[in-house]
């Protein structure tokens, strides 16, 4: 897929055979050279789908008390619930299918609000600790939840990845939604198997606080977003529920509905599947557009974290 892509043309590409692999995380230099294409990512990217699995990645990362205590000091989610989403999935597609101007647009207005957030840990066993949006430990969390709620999701969706080359390559080309912005390439885990090592000792590790349970609250209830939303929450809280680590999901206090669970998994696999591209990908395409025209017409894209 071209950087240049037209957001109503989104495609799989066919993968080239005898292409180098990819064997390490992806350099801000290159991210940004009009010779990257993420075009494995693009075979997880793509999917709408994923826009179900957001919750679930939300609430790991607030898991993590430094990103918890910015979203919960720093953004009011409860009263900007779309919004939020737009600007969430405005950076992701971006950076995966922007021009190179666009992303380094992108990660220069993202930069720009995270720096406006920081501040000191009132709860929890880090009280008094600095935490700040621009910490690369924090953004290298905030990106592997996403890498592995999307990925998980896709499986079980589409089955299991097969290639183990393919697999590779998607992995490392997920790095971008870190090492775009603070984190170094050294510090993405420098392999699959690294990676779920770094995120089951994360999970066992993190302290769920008051802060992240606030926001949960929020996120699994909506009560301040318009009723056409609202409507689709009990749906929203079986699956998130199943796309969270036990451990995880206790701590946030979630119920367990694996019947439902699968229910619901059997009604996408069975309505989702058979659309065209097209149709499957129109999130993609529906921000892109508003990004473009955002830009176009200065509006801002960012402005709270």
């Amino acid at each position: 897929m071209s950087a240049n892509m037209n957001p109503d043309a989104l495609n799989s590409l066919p993968l080239v055979e005898n292409e180098m692999p990819l064997s390490r995380a992806v350099s801000k230099e290159y991210f940004l050279s009009p010779n990257f294409t993420p075009k494995y990512m693009n075979r997880i990217i793509q999917e709408g789908i994923l826009l179900i699995a957001g919750a679930a990645a939300i609430l790991l990362q607030i898991a993590e008390p430094g990103v918890g205590a910015g979203v919960n000091e720093h953004s009011n989610f409860a009263y900007r619930v779309l919004d939020r989403l737009r600007t969430t999935m405005t950076f992701v597609y971006a950076i995966t299918y922007g021009t190179p101007e666009e992303k380094k647009t992108m990660v220069g207005m993202i930069t720009q609000v995270h720096s406006r957030v920081s501040g000191t840990l009132n709860e929890g066993q880090d009280k008094g600790k600095p935490y700040s949006a621009l910490d690369p430990a924090l953004q290298l969390w905030v990106a592997a939840t996403l890498y592995a709620t999307a990925i998980s999701l896709y499986e079980r969706i589409w089955g299991m990845i097969t290639d183990e080359q393919e697999h590779d390559n998607i992995y490392f080309e997920y790095s971008i939604l870190a090492c775009s912005l603070q984190v170094p390439v050294d510090m993405w885990p420098p392999s699959r198997q690294a990676f779920w090592d770094y995120f089951n000792h994360k999970i066992a590790t993190l302290e769920v606080t008051q802060h992240a349970r606030d926001v949960c609250e929020e996120i699994m209830y909506l009560r301040h977003a318009p009723l056409y939303l609202r409507i689709f929450m009990p749906g929203v809280r079986v699956c998130t529920s199943a796309f969270l680590p036990e451990r995880i999901r206790w701590e946030y206090g979630l119920s367990s509905h694996p019947k439902m669970y699968k229910l619901l998994e059997w009604l996408i696999k069975g309505l989702y599947r058979p659309l065209p591209i097209k149709v499957r990908g129109y999130p993609a395409t529906f921000y892109m557009r508003d990004m473009r025209r955002r830009l176009a017409s200065r509006q801002k894209i960012f402005e709270k974290a």
